[in-house]
């Protein structure tokens, strides 16, 4: 097991007055806390396992009964049912002693279709902190993570979670938020989308716009890999194309036009030269051209984003964005946190003219950049 280096403790602390309610209230927090913690580790048990999807149907189950379902042992069942109930995802009876999924929790832990599926943000949140060690270390001497050095729950954790908002959003009222954009793709257009892992926001765009053509490209060779045998199993493979390229030089569009949409999902700001990679947007693009930012939901300060989805964006800019920034040339390190106000200064110093927010979800943010 490895140890943590503590930081030096001063000779004299000055004293403080404590207020022991106070105290206790937040000791208690903390034990909330770490429960939480763990459960992240559950419900990444609960999904794999298939236990969430044996309760879905809403019948009360028992220990001995959920592990005959799942062919999983009584043991582990019944400890997962009590951490499951005591955290408030399914309700107990005492006189029975049966579990059920309620139909809200099961749409969220279930549903793939769902707009509040939710297995995904645990996955990601729990390969993230399985990797802390390296962040940890990375911490001390400046040094970032590069986010191929990360385990496979934070990539597949990752599409999962972002997965869901693109096919609850995207098609219906993102694209339709930007000027001009929809009756392109209409007609037939020319898509870069940039940063984009394995490839689900690029095969729903082409599913859905069978005149246009998509290059789809990532740093990532092992997502580049993924991405082309989903394209090919949704049959779109004629119409997309994926690279293996850094954001700051993928492949022009073949045309002396240049690109009429590029699409960023959620990756700019882990981009060590964000600027750089606008600037290529801006060489590569059509002059009538957009290039749609999606960004994780945020305000320009601190204060605008103390809230619970601002402190899990928090938590991942800590230990995963911002590192994965640190790892590259320059290390701009926006942060997931950036705000709108921090990409308007990316895309003018890229030489972009307009900028306004689209559209937006508790989630993400939607910026409209254009020449």
């Amino acid at each position: 097991m490895s140890t943590i280096q503590q930081p030096p403790v001063p000779d004299q602390i000055p004293p403080r007055p404590i207020d022991p309610d106070k105290l206790m209230a937040f000791v208690f927090r903390a034990v909330d806390e770490v429960g939480a913690t763990l459960n992240t580790a559950l419900v990444v048990m609960g999904d794999a396992l298939g236990y969430y999807r044996a309760l879905a149907d809403g019948r009360p189950t028992t220990p001995s009964e959920l592990a005959e379902r799942t062919a999983t042992s009584e043991h582990y069942a019944r400890e997962w049912l009590s951490a499951q109930a005591a955290g408030g995802y399914v309700e107990y009876d005492p006189p029975t002693r049966q579990y059920t999924l309620p139909a809200e929790h099961a749409a969220a832990l279930v549903d793939e279709t769902s707009p509040g599926y939710l297995p995904g943000f645990f996955q990601l949140a729990h390969g993230t902190v399985r990797d802390a060690t390296g962040v940890l270390d990375a911490a001390r001497d400046g040094n970032g993570v590069g986010w191929h050095a990360h385990n496979s729950d934070v990539h597949v954790g990752c599409e999962r979670f972002f997965r869901t908002m693109y096919n609850a959003h995207l098609i219906d009222e993102w694209l339709p938020a930007l000027e001009g954009v929809v009756g392109k793709l209409e007609r037939g257009a020319s898509v870069a989308d940039v940063g984009c892992g394995h490839g689900a926001s690029t095969i729903l765009m082409a599913r859905s716009f069978p005149r246009s053509t998509f290059i789809g490209s990532d740093y990532h060779a092992g997502s580049i890999e993924i991405a082309r045998a989903r394209a090919a199993a949704a049959g779109v493979q004629d119409r997309v194309r994926f690279e293996v390229a850094p954001a700051g030089s993928f492949s022009g569009s073949g045309s002396d036009r240049g690109f009429d949409l590029v699409t960023m999902f959620d990756c700019l700001h882990d981009m060590g030269d964000p600027v750089g990679a606008a600037r290529h947007v801006r060489e590569t693009i059509a002059d009538d051209g957009t290039w749609m930012v999606v960004e994780p939901m945020a305000g320009d300060r601190v204060e605008d984003n103390l809230n619970p989805v601002g402190r899990a964006y928090y938590g991942f800019s800590t230990l995963l964005c911002t590192p994965a920034s640190l790892s590259q040339e320059v290390g701009l390190a926006l942060g997931t946190q950036a705000g709108p106000a921090r990409i308007r200064d990316v895309s003018t110093a890229a030489g972009f003219g307009r900028f306004r927010a689209a559209a937006n979800t508790p989630f993400n943010n939607v910026l409209e950049v254009r020449p």
